[in-house]
């Protein structure tokens, strides 16, 4: 009898051993998200044409290059556009379009650790 509460008591311990680093994992990857989350950061900034005047109304669009997913923007009366909440661990592209006419493709690398960057999109409108 003594033998098998001994084995019953080891067994349970081992079990406990085996369970310890699937919770201390899934405590780390819940902190490390809960992270991302607070680190997130914004990109802002202004669409211009050649004469640095701004274009209201341009749509700005911004590309997750991990999930291939875009998300716009029309920019408002001083040519500003917003994106809040994009993953620091992200690459993304940013362009924008005017009247057909396109700015170049700049890039918000996740090895930009700025929480807050600003970016001009400059588009060479034809009149």
């Amino acid at each position: 009898m003594k033998s098998s509460k001994a084995s019953l008591v080891i067994a349970l311990c081992f079990a406990g051993l085996l369970g310890m680093p699937k919770a201390a994992h899934a405590t780390q990857w819940s902190l490390a998200a809960s992270k991302d989350r607070d680190q997130s950061r914004t990109l802002s900034g202004t669409v211009l044409d050649q004469t640095e005047a701004p274009l209201a109304g341009s749509v700005v669009y911004l590309k997750n290059i991990k999930t291939l997913a875009v998300k716009s923007f029309i920019a408002d009366d001083s040519g500003g556009f917003r994106f809040p909440a994009l993953s620091p661990n992200v690459d993304y592209e940013i362009y924008a379009e005017f009247n057909g006419q396109r700015s170049a493709t700049k890039t918000l690398s996740s090895f930009d650790s700025r929480n807050a960057v600003q970016m001009q999109l400059k588009i060479d409108v034809k009149k």
